[in-house]
Order: structure tokens, then sequence, then C-alpha cells
């Protein structure tokens, strides 16, 4: 364990700063990526220069916004660091107060709306915020060099103005067991070796954000740690070109278009995300570059100040919920279906998805309290439970406002067969007795005779399917939907005041549900 290896280079913490030149501007970070000689593989291959690459490029092109947005808007996209005495870009800025969350949602808010995707800065901005506090609380108990080892590196990185990943999760393997009890050491990374220049890990982490885009990666424990995993209890900075790193590239959704000749239907074409799984084999760390080692009873309180802020930065989907929106509108007049009230309804719907999260998220901003220790820094973090709760209804209405988009988005004005019914795979199991068999799928029109309404003109599958809630709606408004009012009966479900949205619209919740809304919607047409 205490033999050094020798087939990699100890370099020191300032020959490895030496590689790095300040970064000013987008296109300059571009460039810093280029002749690294990293090991990447996507697809099987050996990847020359990843930077050219196809697929990889749009999550390139995502980080260099977070460069450009400092230089168009500073006062939201910087901030005063104490270290420097001087203005860095905002993912660099250790987070000091209630004020600083606020800003960094703000920001983040706004690469979403400027990018439409993962902009991958966000899980090494928080381990920096994390780390602060952490180091201390180390120190304090152990006596340790942690913090100021901490604080000059971060005054490297915003000298610089590089990229920050965050590498915390491990393969982990068999999970019932501890990470010294799995049958392959290396699923959990771990020290392999120490000596008096630094210390040697082995292991992977996976679902690394941007990782490949990153100019250091900050490797940490990701769980609970016992005295028997003290060699899995690691913190340090590795910058991404150092020897023994190999990347393997994660798949995004239709990615392979951007292989495809022209440039239509490419979805996002400029900007995406990316995922990776990067293996250490045996990666040397100089001892100024560990911040934790061996220490496992912190392991557990860094991921739970980690998640806590992460969560906090979950609001960047509300910036991908702004473009959707505004997709959605765009597409709606394009289609000439802008001026249709259901469809009116379910951008609202979107809307009002996409600010849920967000207002749950501001609640979380309040540091706990604690004495702010000496220096930059937080001396507390957002508070765990609105936190989650945040970061779970921001994720999980952006998946719902995503099966509301095709709605506006693909309205045609066709006329419906008169047994149209959503598609099955909608409704839970106790639901679809009494379903027809002709279902066409996702609210598609099934083939048959057209169903004229009465105002003469055809009237969508999607605003068929819609036809129960609206005209609910409408009948208590003492309004015309245009179409067919439906006969119904209101359940004591639909009388409860919990069936309501706390929003001015009075439809019921179950008729505005993306799951039970169509089998309401279908029992109030039928």
């Amino acid at each position: 364990m205490n033999a050094p290896l020798p087939t990699r280079r100890e370099e020191t913490a300032a020959q490895r700063w030496g590689r790095f030149s300040p970064i000013r501007t987008g296109e300059e970070y571009v460039d810093s990526l280029r002749n690294r000689g990293v090991r990447v593989y996507l697809f099987g291959e050996k990847i020359a220069e990843p930077v050219d690459h196809p697929i990889i490029r749009p999550s390139i092109n995502a980080l260099q916004a977070t460069y450009d947005l400092a230089i168009a808007d500073p006062e939201l996209a910087t901030a005063h660091s104490p270290l420097l005495n001087a203005r860095v870009n905002r993912f660099l800025h250790i987070v000091e107060s209630p004020q600083d969350l606020v800003l960094k949602n703000r920001m983040q808010r706004r690469m979403g709306q400027l990018t439409g995707t993962c902009f991958q800065r966000c899980a090494g901005l928080d381990t920096i915020s994390v780390l602060h506090s952490i180091t201390w609380d180390i120190d304090q108990k152990h006596g340790t060099p942690y913090h100021q080892r901490y604080l000059e590196f971060m005054r490297e990185a915003q000298r610089n103005n590089v990229i920050i990943g965050a590498g915390m999760t491990d393969p982990k393997g068999d999970r019932s067991k501890r990470p010294h009890e799995q049958a392959d050491p290396d699923l959990f990374l771990h020290v392999t070796a120490r000596n008096d220049r630094g210390l040697y890990v082995t292991g992977a982490k996976a679902h690394m954000t941007g990782g490949l885009n990153s100019h250091w990666i900050c490797i940490m424990p990701t769980m609970n740690m016992t005295a028997a995993d003290r060699d899995y209890a690691v913190v340090g900075m590795v910058p991404g070109d150092a020897e023994g790193l190999t990347y393997i590239y994660g798949r995004q959704s239709c990615d392979t278009r951007a292989l495809e000749q022209g440039d239509i239907d490419k979805g996002n074409a400029r900007y995406g995300g990316q995922e990776t799984l990067v293996v250490f084999d045996n990666v040397f760390i100089p001892w100024e570059h560990v911040l934790m080692d061996g220490e496992y009873e912190f392991a557990q309180p860094m991921v739970a100040r980690f998640t806590a802020y992460h969560r906090a930065s979950y609001v960047c989907k509300t910036g991908l919920g702004d473009v959707m929106v505004g997709a959605a509108a765009a597409i709606a007049e394009y289609n000439g279906a802008d001026a249709a009230s259901h469809i009116k309804d379910k951008l609202v719907e979107i809307h009002e998805r996409r600010d849920a999260g967000q207002r749950l998220q501001a609640q979380r901003h309040p540091l706990s309290l604690r004495d702010f220790p000496p220096g930059p820094g937080p001396g507390g973090w957002p508070d765990g439970h609105p936190a989650l709760a945040g970061g779970f209804r921001a994720g999980r209405d952006r998946s719902n406002a995503a099966q509301i988009f095709p709605g506006p988005a693909g309205y045609t004005g066709r006329k419906p067969h008169p047994h149209a019914a959503p598609d099955r795979e909608h409704d839970s199991g106790s639901q679809r007795s009494g379903l027809p068999d002709r279902v066409p799928a996702r609210g598609r029109l099934a083939p048959g005779p057209a169903h004229p309404d009465p105002a003469g003109h055809g009237t969508g599958a999607e605003k068929r399917l819609r036809a129960g809630a609206c005209g609910y709606r409408d009948y208590r408004h003492g309004r015309s939907s245009g179409v067919t009012q439906p006969s119904f009966k209101p359940t004591v479900a639909m009388r409860s005041p919990s069936s309501f949205f706390t929003t001015n619209c009075t439809c019921p919740r179950e008729t505005r549900s993306p799951t039970t809304g169509f089998w309401w919607n279908w029992r109030l047409m039928n």
C-alpha cells in the first residue's frame, strides 16, 4: 500500500497548474481542450480529437456558453471573490450567503434558456461550496491542512478560470456490501499507494456530467464509510489529462443524428449534454491536492451537504421549461392553432408546472445556522428537506410538462373518429376496464368517418380528449367551448377541495393530469 508506483509521473501541484493559461472567452475555453492527449472511447472506438467530434462538440458548446454569459451579463454570471479580490465566473465562486444562492439560481435558469440542455457545471460548483465547510470541519477535528490546501487550489482555479467536474458516483457492484467487502475492490475508487509526494487511486466514477469537458475532476466518496473503508474515503483534485485516466463517452438521446448530413430534424443541434464513465488506473495525486485521506466519518456529511447544494441547482430545469413553453407556443402558431382555447390551456399548464419547482426551491435559500469559519465561504448550507422536495418537484414536473408538450405542438385540427380514446399506456391497470378495443396511439386519430362538431369544423383528437375538462371548466364559467358540451355527473372526488388546482383555474385535477386526465376526459364524453 505504501510502495510508490513507478509508471506515473509524480507531478507537483505547481507543475500541474503550469500547463494552464487563464481563460477569458468561450473560444479560448474550446481551444484549451485541444491537444490534451486524453484517452476517449465512443462507440468502442478511440477518438483522436474529441473537440472536433460531431457528437461531442454540442456538449462543449454548452460549456462555452457559460464563459460567454459571464462577458455578456457580468452582474448575473460573475461575482466578487475575496480570494483574488476580483470578479470571477459565478460557477467558480464559493457561495457565501443566501443571496449568492438566489443569483446562482437565476444564472442557472438563464443558462437553461440559452442552451436548452444541461450545461454541465452545476455539480462542480456545488462541490467547491461543500469542500469549504468539510475541509474546515476535518481540520478542526484532526489538525489536518486540508482547508488551506483547498483555498490555494481555488485561488488557482479562479485565476485560470477553469472548469471543475464532480466525480462522486462509483459503479458500486453489490449494493448489499460495503466498499471494502466487494469481490472487486475497484468497484469503489480507493487509494492503492502512498508515498512522501502523494497518493495513487484506482477505480472509476460513473455518470460524470461534463467529465471529458472539465479541466479538473474532484473525486469524492459516494456514501457513508466505516473504519474498514478508510482507503475509500478520499477527496482529491485530478487534472483531466492526468496519466491513467480513460473516458468512456455516454450516450445521449438521438445522438447519432449529429452524424447525418444536412441540418434538418436534429433537435438541439448546437447544444447538448454529456455523461462519461471515467476509469482511474493508478492515477497520482500530489499531497497539495488531497483534501481527505481516511477521515471516513466525514464521508456521509459531505454527501449530505452536496445533495442539499445540488438539489438547489435543479432550477436549471425551469430554464428548460421556458424553452419548452416557447417552442410549444411557436409550433402552435405555425399550425394556426394558437387561438384554440385548449391549446392555451395546455400552455398555461406547462407554465404552471415549470414554475412550481422553483417556487418550492425558493424555501431552501436560507442557510442553516452555524458559525461562519474564518475566511471566505459559507458557514452553512441549504436546508436539505426543502432542497430535496424542490429538486424532486422540478425534475418530475419537467417530465410531466414534456408529456403535455405534444398537445399544443402536434395539434392538426383534423376530425376525430367517434370512438377515439387515449392510449392505454397512459392509464393504470385499475382504470383500463371498459375502454373500447380501438385505442389510437397517444391520442392520435383512429381511422374512420369524420364526426362534425356543432360549429361545422373539425376538432382535433387532442381537443376532443380535452372536451370533458374544458367543457366542465366552461360550464362553470358560463361560456361555450366550441364543442358539444359533455354530459357528466360530478363525483365525490371531483367535488372535493383537494381535487382542484390552487391556481385560478377551476378544472378538476383529475381532468388535467397527464395520466388520469385522459381517463377522466374519456369518461366524461362517453
